[in-house]
C-alpha cells in the first residue's frame, strides 16, 4: 500500500513541486489548495486534490476527514507548506493584519497538525514536516509579519519535536531561503489591504525600497534556487530512517544560521541590513 502524505499550499511553487516529486516516488499525495479551481487543475495533472484553507477550522476538519476516508484512517506524513506574506514596516501593520497572517501561517498549521496526530498515534508511526524559512532564524526589514509567524512556528515545532520523542512520530523543520515562487505576487493584495503606506512616516522609504521590490519583476535573487531544491530535502525528511530535525535550503540559510550564533547582535543587524 502506497505511503500517504497530505501537503498544503500546492497551487504553485514549493508545494506544487513537492506534490509531483513525491507522487513520482510512489507516494499517495493529497495535494491541497485554498481554491477549488486550483484543486481542479491539480487533478487534471494526475494528483488527488481537494480544498484546505488554513484560515477555516471547518475546511481543515473536512480535509482531514477526506484524506483519512480515502486511506481507511491512516496518514503517513503531513507537510505543512502553505503560507503567505504581508509586507510592510512593523509600525504600519494594524492588528488585523497580524491576526490574519497568524491565522494561516501558525494557527492553521497547528490546528491541522493536531488533527492528524491521533491517526499517526493509532498507526504507530508518522512524519510531520513544517516549512519554516530563513526568516524564522533572522529578521528582515519590511517582513515583520511573516518573520513573526515563522519565529513562532520554529518554537512550536521545536517543542512538539521534544514532546513527541516518546512516540514514533517524527517532527521536522525545513528552512528555505530564496526559492522561486509566487509569494511576492501573492503578498500584494495583503499589502494593499492592510498597509496605508502613503500616510506612513516611512513613505519615502516605501517608494525607494519596498514598492520597487514588490511591484517590479527584478528577476531571480542572487542565491535563489528552484522549488526542487526544497523537494530534495523533503524526500530525505520523509524517507530517511533517521531524519534530521532541521534541513536548510539555499546558501543564505546556512550563512545566517552561523552568523546568528557567532556574531554579536549589533554586528548581525549590520550584516542583515547590508545584505
Amino acid at each position: 500500500m502506497a505511503r500517504s502524505v497530505l501537503i498544503t499550499g500546492c497551487s504553485s511553487g514549493i508545494g506544487h513541486d513537492a506534490a509531483h516529486a513525491l507522487a513520482a516516488r510512489g507516494w499517495r499525495v493529497f495535494a491541497t489548495c485554498r481554491q477549488e479551481a486550483d484543486c481542479a487543475r491539480l487533478r487534471s495533472e494526475g494528483l488527488e486534490s481537494f480544498p484546505l484553507d488554513y484560515a477555516s477550522e471547518e475546511s481543515i476538519a473536512a480535509a482531514v476527514d477526506e484524506a483519512l476516508s480515502r486511506t481507511g484512517g491512516t496518514l503517513d506524513a503531513l507537510y505543512n507548506n502553505g503560507a503567505f506574506g504581508c509586507p510592510g514596516a512593523v509600525e504600519d501593520l494594524p492588528r488585523g493584519a497580524l491576526r490574519e497572517i497568524f491565522e494561516t501561517n501558525l494557527f492553521g498549521v497547528h490546528d491541522l497538525t493536531r488533527r492528524v496526530i491521533p491517526a499517526m498515534r493509532a498507526q504507530g508511526h508518522g512524519r510531520i514536516v513544517n516549512c519554516s524559512s530563513v526568516l524564522g532564524l533572522v529578521p528582515l526589514k519590511w517582513r515583520g509579519a511573516y518573520s513573526a509567524t515563522k519565529y513562532a512556528l520554529e518554537g512550536l515545532t521545536d517543542t512538539l519535536r521534544l514532546e513527541m520523542r516518546d512516540t514514533p512520530i517524527r517532527v521536522i523543520l525545513i528552512e528555505p531561503g530564496p526559492v522561486t515562487s509566487k509569494i511576492r505576487v501573492n503578498s500584494i493584495p495583503h499589502f494593499e489591504r492592510w498597509v496605508d503606506w502613503t500616510a506612513s512616516a516611512r513613505a519615502d522609504q516605501y517608494r525607494t525600497s519596498l514598492l520597487q521590490r514588490l511591484y517590479e519583476d527584478r528577476g531571480r535573487d542572487r542565491f535563489e534556487l528552484p522549488p526542487s531544491a526544497v523537494s530534495r530535502k523533503l524526500v530525505h525528511a520523509l524517507e530517511a530512517r533517521h531524519p534530521r530535525p532541521r534541513y536548510f535550503v539555499t546558501t543564505p540559510t546556512y550563512l545566517m544560521n552561523i552568523a546568528r550564533r557567532v556574531l554579536p547582535t549589533p554586528a548581525l543587524d549590520w550584516l542583515i541590513d547590508k545584505g
